[in-house]
């Protein structure tokens, strides 16, 4: 029998006792270290994803170390019981169109751990050999929990196409606008203006490099950028909210010929001034999760110390999962991610 945290309906987690999962011929059995709350998943706790139905164990941002593993994978020889890994939570088909062309996070048949597959808010969880990785050699465990957000930052920050002399704002200074914000530095961009009601974050945002930050309590922001950008608008604006202002704001944001970069999935549906959309030629683009290749590149810059999140980090037992669920909702304060440590954390 394992711990696990278990959603049972809105707003209702509970740590339960299950049955420990039994690692199939081509998969691997990780005993979790750290899970990280993820921002998608809060619309879930409050019953308003759709993806995510009672009862589901949370959790896609995790690390750990092999536990058990199925017959075909141990006689591969690549790995070993103790090895220090994280995994890409997307399982992908590998044959379709998609994959092959790497956009695997667009697989017609993707299942992610948290909605489609049991997550690793537990003290085990299990998935195909092919998706686990090894952590490098002087990263972390609790770093590597952040390989998964990361790699979404390295999606939104490909997509955006930005170049160094480019400027760009992003809405939202949680976890995926922290990561993005140094994402795009990666790139060489510069000027970069964050925006966010939170302070604390905003802070951070700017010992992160953000040229500027903007809290809408003090003005308006979009008049803002504007000014700061000599009048033109920024030449990219992502949102890492999803909430139908921050979209609209984007849009406005964005210099003619921009480029907007929609990754946050607060609401369902937005309206958006599409007569501006038109006339001013901005390009909007989704950013969905990321590909195989997204998830290696953030692996590997967290290794590098060229993205991570050195602030605000919280580490707290399972047990405690659900009532930091509902503090994320109502007030986060500085806290940019929380991960769970379902037994403790493992050397």
């Amino acid at each position: 029998m394992l711990k696990a945290l278990v959603y049972e309906g809105p707003s209702v987690m509970n740590v339960r006792r299950i049955d420990t999962p039994v690692p199939g011929e081509d998969e691997i059995l990780i005993r979790v270290a750290y899970s990280g709350i993820c921002g998608s998943e809060l619309s879930g706790f409050l019953g308003k994803n759709a993806l995510r139905k009672p009862p589901m164990i949370f959790g896609h941002e995790f690390s750990g170390t092999v536990a058990a593993m199925g017959s075909r994978t141990e006689s591969s020889g690549e790995w070993a019981v103790g090895d220090l890994v994280t995994a890409n939570p997307l399982v992908t088909c590998g044959r379709c169109e998609k994959c092959l062309s790497g956009r695997q996070q667009l697989c017609p048949e993707r299942q992610l751990l948290s909605a489609s597959l049991p997550g690793s808010n537990a003290e085990y969880v299990k998935i195909p050999a092919s998706f686990v990785h090894k952590v490098p050699d002087g990263l972390s465990l609790r770093d590597a929990a952040l390989t998964e957000p990361a790699a979404c930052a390295v999606r939104a920050a490909e997509l955006a196409d930005a170049k160094p002399s480019h400027s760009a704002v992003i809405f939202g200074m949680g976890p995926i606008g922290l990561l993005t914000l140094q994402a795009l530095r990666q790139y060489g961009v510069r000027t970069i203006i964050t925006v966010d009601m939170n302070r604390d974050r905003l802070a951070l945002a700017g010992r992160l490099g953000a040229s500027r930050t903007l809290c809408p309590a003090d003005g308006d922001p979009l008049e803002a950028v504007r000014s700061l950008t000599g009048g033109r608008g920024a030449d990219v604006a992502v949102d890492a909210v999803g909430a139908e202002i921050t979209r609209r704001h984007c849009v406005s944001a964005c210099t003619a010929g921009g480029r907007v970069v929609l990754t946050g999935l607060h609401e369902e549906e937005s309206s958006l001034p599409v007569n501006l959309i038109i006339r001013s030629e901005v390009r909007l683009t989704g950013s969905f999760a990321y590909s195989e290749l997204n998830f290696r590149t953030a692996l590997r810059w967290l290794a590098g110390n060229r993205i991570g999140l050195p602030e605000g980090v919280v580490e707290v037992p399972l047990e405690e999962g659900s009532a930091w669920f509902d503090k994320l909702i109502r007030q986060p304060g500085n806290v940019s991610k929380v991960l769970l440590k379902p037994g403790g954390a493992r050397p």
